[in-house]
Order: C-alpha cells, then structure tokens, then sequence
C-alpha cells in the first residue's frame, strides 16, 4: 500500500509533455520532436570533425571525459552540450548505485559527414544534444534504465529510443528543461563545477539499514519527493550513497 502511495504521489509530481510518447519504441512523431527542439534552441547541424573542433574551442561543446561512474567506447568526438554531459555524469552515478556497473557511452556528437548509413537524416547527433548508451546484459539493468529514462521523458527532460542494432539507447536531453530541473533538484545552475546544495537542501551519506521510506520518515518528507529531488524511480540505495533531503530537517539532525 505504501509503494502504491508513493507511486502515486510521483506520478501526481510529473508533468508530461503534451504528445509525449512515454516509449522506447521511437517513431517519426519522437525524431520531429527532437528535431523541434534542436532548432528552437538555434542550435547548428555541424556538418565536419573541423567544425566539431570550433565549436569546442568556442566553449559550445565541452568534453566528457569518462570517470569512475562511465565510461566511452567507440566515441570518435567525445564532445556534446554541456547540459548532456551533466546529464551522463548524474545518470551514470545513479545507475552504477542501483546496477552495480558503469554505464558505456558509445556516441556523442557526430557530424553530419561522420553519420552511418542507418542514421535518420533527421538525426541530433550533429549538434551535440544526442548521447548513445549501451544496453545492460542484464535485464535487471535494463529495466532500471528504462523506468528511468521514459520518467525522464514523462517530465519533459528528454526523449528516449531503444534501438536494435546495435542494441542501445538513444537519448535527447531537452537543454533548457533539463538545465532547470538540476538547478531545481539542487539549487546549482548546470556548469563544469559539480552541483552543490542549495538553500533548500543538504546531502544525506545512506547508512546500514536505511531505506527511503525510514530516510523520508528522518526528514519529514515523503519517498516520492526523495526519488524526484535525488532523480531516482526505484526504491535501492546502498550504504555510503548520498541523497539531497530537506535542509532544514538536516540541519537538526546529529553529526
């Protein structure tokens, strides 16, 4: 009855974009949409690796790296949007927290003159809003980062696409959109520095024997607003994991 109450209470929290496909099955309607949102943020096609380099040293596009959380393989421009790589960095850290395994970024900005064959022409890809990640072996993975990314897609961040071949997934963050919700979620403007706590919140290191129901009871908050201020959906944590909880709660709370 609890995890149905706090389902519901997510849901109460998500807004869906109007037309909003909440599937991973893709379609001409999610790759118009994606297309819509590259060009409402005028955000250029570049067509070759050179005008990928500009666009770098121009600060438009910002290098990931890989880290302790992800990593890349096969990347041949290891650069998209700054909101992306914020995006791959708290994506990665949640996923390794529930499945145990880094997450692999396989494609990240690609030029137009650099697009396979089986590339839509419509493709986002060349203006570094697009992110490919590999898909899990294990299915308890997959169903994780599923659940997680058609919430994404539930709220207006991203539009999400589960290919086959090779299998992966294909994401679009929605720059703008997303760039609030962390700046929300954390009281941080998106940049190159780490999101800190706002005002609002404080960070939370999980002990032994703590759940999300025994946390939000600690701060006087409910499962549902920690899973959407830490951007979780499911109900795992482990053992030395930080979550953001409620400040003033925090505050109160013994060293």
């Amino acid at each position: 009855m609890l995890r149905l109450t706090a389902t519901l209470a997510l849901l109460a929290l998500v807004t869906a974009l109007p037309g909003s496909a909440q599937t991973l099955r893709g379609s001409p309607t999610s790759i118009e949409r994606q297309r819509t949102i590259a060009v409402r943020h005028d955000f250029t096609f570049l067509n070759t690796s050179a005008d990928v380099q500009r666009f770098v040293s121009l600060g438009l596009l910002v290098r990931v790296p890989g880290g302790a959380d992800y990593e890349l393989s096969g990347v041949s421009f290891p650069y998209a949007r700054p909101q992306v790589r914020t995006f791959i960095e708290r994506l990665s850290a949640q996923y390794l927290a529930a499945c145990g395994e880094r997450l692999v970024v396989t494609s990240l900005t690609r030029p137009l003159n650099r697009q396979p064959r089986n590339a839509s022409t419509e493709s986002v890809h060349p203006t570094g809003l697009a992110v490919d990640l590999r898909m899990s072996r294990r299915a308890s993975c997959q169903r994780w980062l599923e659940s997680t990314l058609l919430s994404l897609e539930g709220r207006g961040l991203a539009e999400a696409t589960r290919e086959r071949s090779p299998p992966h997934y294909h994401v679009v963050v929605f720059p703008t959109a997303y760039e609030n919700f962390v700046a929300r979620v954390t009281g941080a403007i998106t940049s190159d520095a780490p999101a800190s706590a706002g005002p609002e919140t404080a960070e939370y290191r999980v002990g032994r024997g703590d759940s999300l129901w025994l946390i939000a009871q600690k701060f006087g908050t409910n499962i549902a607003s920690l899973r959407v201020l830490n951007g979780i959906t499911g109900s795992r944590i482990v053992p030395g994991q930080r979550l953001r909880v409620p400040a003033e709660r925090a505050d109160q709370q013994p060293d």
